[in-house]
């Protein structure tokens, strides 16, 4: 079920532009909706740099998190992803290189049917 993308890389990336940046945030955003929904907790309680440990969430609510991610993105978060997830900024990076995955096997999908013959 592992997909090859590693969770544990850091939330800044030297080669980001700028307009990623903003996409970066918008993702963040709905990142923390989602969590803040599932856990019913208030958005403004949570941050990038927020644990789970600090937002009380367990085990049993990371994998309710896990499901309402999948869903809200369409992605699937590999096991390994889901044990080492801890921090808010570790799940939107992960479900940030999830989307990437998933842009870049639809392109590579669809490639040859947009070329003319």
């Amino acid at each position: 079920m592992g997909s090859g993308v590693d969770w544990t890389l850091g939330l800044y990336d030297e080669s980001r532009r700028m307009p990623e940046q903003s996409a970066n945030a918008d993702l963040a955003n709905k990142v923390i909706a989602v969590i803040a929904k599932t856990q019913r907790i208030p958005v403004e309680s949570i941050s990038l740099d927020s644990t789970f440990e600090q937002l009380k969430i367990d085990s049993l609510d990371g994998i309710n998190i896990v499901f309402a991610l999948e869903n809200e993105f369409g992605i699937n978060i590999p096991d390994d992803g889901v044990q080492t997830m801890r921090s808010i900024g570790q799940t939107v990076e992960g479900v940030e290189k999830l989307l990437e995955l998933k842009r870049q096997e639809t392109s590579a999908t669809s490639a040859p049917e947009d070329r003319p013959a």
